[in-house]
């Protein structure tokens, strides 16, 4: 989550500076070639003052050089703003995307091994819980990721009533 607010809120400032320099028939290049320099930057931290997290993460960090939202973020916000704006436009989609990424996460974890953090959780332990293994596997962080979004709308859809 912190490495792709880092990468989505600095890729926003370099593109909004470079904005009017880059041709419009490359631009998509330019993004993809910032975005991945920045990845390999933050991977390389990553090695040096990390290594555990980098081992578990491995070809993750990787798959943000394709993250549709962040290449989204950059065509529709920095590309049309100035650095400032697109700096705090960088730093609130990359934490809205952790915010996912932990929302999916404690339920699947919850759900999958009745566990927090790798934790058992007192009274679910001792054959109490029934390990839904399903919940483990990663075709359930989508379907996790439709509730979450149905859940924003209708809340959202009380409020506006």
């Amino acid at each position: 989550g912190l490495s792709v607010t880092v990468i989505t809120a600095f890729s926003n400032v370099i593109i909004s500076l470079i904005r009017n320099t880059i041709p419009s028939r490359i631009r998509i290049i330019v993004q993809l070639v910032v975005v991945a320099a920045l990845v390999t930057v933050v991977s390389q931290i990553l090695k040096a003052y990390a290594y555990d997290v980098s081992v578990q993460l491995s070809v993750y960090v990787g798959l943000i050089i394709t993250n549709c939202i962040l290449m989204g973020r950059l065509e529709a916000f920095a590309m049309m703003n100035g650095p400032w704006e697109s700096f705090l436009d960088g730093i609130g989609n990359g934490l809205g995307y952790a915010w996912i990424l932990v929302v999916v996460g404690f339920v699947r974890e919850l759900l999958g091994s009745g566990s927090l953090f790798g934790m058992p959780i007192p009274g679910l332990e001792n054959n109490a819980f029934f390990h839904n293994g399903m919940m483990t596997m990663p075709a359930m962080a989508l379907i996790i990721c439709g509730c979450v979004v149905w859940a924003h709308r209708a809340i959202n859809d009380r409020r506006k009533q």
